[in-house]
């Protein structure tokens, strides 16, 4: 793990927040996440701040932080058992941060969206910037989305301090180790194409059969 920059110019000019806010919950998200998760939450950040650069939307840094931060803390074990998507076990996480630290409730519903709907493609990029910011970060990580938006200088720079060594199978695994115990909250999302490839026991929810096999008679 590289240097954290925190306050000071990072990766193609963005800062991270010099704020108690910012460093607390960096100190919680670094104590109870591996590095994985760790390093690529930052990296969302980053990637999320540069792309609303590119894309002339303006946002608020602290809320896509603390959002960016706590977006996957969800797929860690204390949850596993919540029967909750882990998304929103994630968003709940921190909400629980700010309200402890009295942050207004329309920052804390901004936040809470922003990583309740991270994997909701098609839906994020219409909402508030904090909200389309990180799911931008999120798809530029993952999915390589606009990979050739960012300047390869910068991206180079943000995996300089923040290094994804094997990333696509760790990840991936991550996530099936994370729903893999709830595999009913993967019905109508992403994260049942990754129990798909990883549970040979898997049995994907059909959105047509529950209809045609709900308790309606027509």
């Amino acid at each position: 793990m590289g240097e954290r920059t925190d306050g000071h110019e990072g990766p193609g000019g963005v800062r991270v927040p010099d704020s108690r806010l910012a460093a607390e919950a960096t100190e919680l998200v670094r104590d109870t996440t591996g590095d994985l998760v760790y390093d690529h939450s930052r990296r969302v950040y980053f990637f999320g701040s540069l792309l609303g650069r590119a894309r002339g939307i303006g946002h608020d840094p602290e809320l896509l932080y603390v959002a960016a931060l706590f977006h996957d803390v969800g797929l860690g074990e204390p949850f596993h058992d919540s029967g909750r998507r882990f998304e929103v076990d994630s968003a709940d996480e921190a909400r629980r941060f700010l309200a402890a630290r009295s942050v207004p409730e329309d920052s804390i519903r901004r936040v809470w969206t922003a990583i309740a709907l991270h994997t909701t493609p098609g839906i994020p990029e219409f909402m508030e910037p904090e909200v389309a910011l990180v799911t931008a970060g999120v798809e530029y990580d993952v999915l390589g989305f606009g990979f050739d938006e960012l300047a390869a200088d910068d991206r180079e720079a943000v995996v300089t301090l923040h290094p994804r060594p094997a990333f696509k199978q760790s990840i991936l695994r991550a996530f099936a180790d994370g729903v893999g115990p709830k595999p009913e909250t993967t019905f109508g999302n992403v994260k049942a194409d990754v129990l798909a490839h990883y549970d040979p026991h898997f049995e994907r929810g059909d959105f047509v059969r529950t209809v045609l096999e709900s308790p309606w008679p027509e």
